[in-house]
């Protein structure tokens, strides 16, 4: 004796929809369901894209110490003294007379 699938259930409860709703309104009931299945979905996937987008940006600022540490072995090896030496300037001196 069927079950939920059955034709007859199907035929019942599109019956008592219709009395309820009427003819008129089930295609804007359709209409907005679908829209908000749409809306759902889209939403879901934005979501899905910020995760992914959360997990690159948490990759990397974890990749970008490593990377920090490496240099800063690497760079140990510099003399310091080309840093004692300031670059000499060029062009003209700037005016520094005080007016009292």
């Amino acid at each position: 004796m069927g079950g939920f699938g059955s034709v007859w259930h199907w035929v019942i409860v599109l019956l008592v929809i219709v009395l309820l709703f009427g003819a008129k309104k089930i295609p804007e009931l359709a209409k907005g369901l679908g829209s908000g299945i749409k809306n759902f979905k889209k939403a879901v996937k934005e979501d899905e894209d910020d995760e992914d987008i959360s997990e690159i940006a948490t990759q990397k600022a974890e990749e970008k110490p490593k990377i920090i540490k490496d240099q800063v072995k690497n760079t140990s090896d510099i003399e310091v003294e080309s840093v004692a030496q300031a670059p000499k300037k060029r062009g003209r001196k700037p005016k520094t007379q005080i007016n009292d």
